[in-house]
């Protein structure tokens, strides 16, 4: 049994406008986790992502490909502090 684990991605490349944010949302609600992700302006995506550990690991991978539209030159995982709250939601731009 893994530990929790919860980090922020910021993922750059061509992930505004190809279903990015819902192919997170559909895959970390199917994989059981919680958190969000939102647009950002400067054209990347962001999300922080939280859960056993093994399971946000499966989901950095899912992120690395995205869905078939996108083209992801970049994912940062950073760890993450704040409390994260039950449920995936899509947050609005920032």
């Amino acid at each position: 049994m893994s530990g929790q684990r919860t980090v922020r991605l910021r993922i750059e490349g061509r992930v505004q406008g190809v279903g990015y944010r819902v192919f997170v949302e559909r895959n970390a609600a199917a994989l059981g986790l919680n958190g969000w992700v939102r647009n950002r302006r400067d054209g990347g995506v962001e999300a922080v992502v939280s859960g056993p550990a093994d399971v946000v690991d499966e989901i950095v991978t899912r992120c690395r490909t995205g869905p078939p539209a996108a083209r992801v030159d970049r994912v940062e995982v950073l760890p993450e502090d704040d409390a994260v709250s039950p449920g995936f939601s899509v947050r609005p731009t920032v």
